[in-house]
């Protein structure tokens, strides 16, 4: 553990009690295997510049800097796992991922040291806040598994062929983002027993039964996914 992390968690010691979230030890899972080919680019996304470092670079300090945050594994492509190394030397575990994004998630489970929490991540989530990662781990406290979302604002229609075909109710919808919070043994379990492709990582908690709280959504927290999307990274990283 970092020195600002056992700091961090010292402070949270002091006196006769002990919190929930200071008893956890919580492990960031940053899934960075995608290829993200519609953010252009000669590399995938999650290499390429933004304000001075790589996007992965701004993801994972994110959460090497954050105090409740006891280490990250590190889910690569078997092509880039020449960048290995340099994250192996900070002590991150790195693994290689799989053919869908779940199936690189489980890989990455699988690679986790001995943990009670897992934070997972999409390393195009460059944004993170450190409130926003602290909401999670708080609500694991209490809850298995636990994500953040933003309630839909703007209306929404269904549409063919370039023409609105209707109008869809936004009452009780949420815009899902990452970290994606869960007790690790819960979570590995249902990627375990999961098949198919799943559109996150709640998807397959769900499947196996789960109940997912959801935290508070930042709408700062974007996923690069577009060339503009860069543009847009950088004037909240500069804020």
């Amino acid at each position: 553990m970092p020195p600002h992390c056992a700091a961090r968690r010292d402070f949270l010691r002091r006196g006769n009690e002990h919190t929930k979230v200071d008893l956890m030890r919580v492990f960031a899972l940053i899934v960075a295997a995608g290829r993200g080919t519609r953010a252009g680019g000669q590399r995938p996304k999650q290499w390429q510049p933004l304000c001075g470092k790589r996007v992965i670079d701004h993801t994972v300090t994110a959460f090497e800097d954050h105090p409740l945050i006891d280490g990250i594994t590190l889910v690569l492509h078997p092509d880039d796992m020449p960048e290995a190394p340099a994250f192996q030397s900070r002590g991150i575990v790195v693994t290689t991922g799989g053919s869908e994004r779940n199936l690189s998630v489980l890989e990455g489970l699988r690679a986790l040291p001995d943990c009670d929490a897992v934070l997972i991540h999409d390393a195009a989530r460059a944004c993170v806040s450190a409130t926003l990662i602290s909401d999670v781990i708080d609500a694991l406290a209490q809850h298995s598994a636990a994500a953040p979302g933003l309630a839909v604002t703007d209306a929404l229609w269904t549409g063919n062929t370039g023409m609105v075909t209707g109008t869809q109710d936004r009452e009780g919808l949420f815009a899902a983002q990452t970290p994606q919070g869960f007790h690790r043994d819960a979570i590995l379990a249902a990627h375990e027993a999961y098949n198919g492709i799943a559109a996150d990582d709640v998807a397959v908690a769900r499947a196996a039964g789960m109940h997912v709280a959801i935290t508070q959504g930042d709408a700062d927290n974007i996923k690069i996914t577009t060339p503009a999307d860069f543009t847009r990274a950088a004037r909240i990283l500069e804020k």
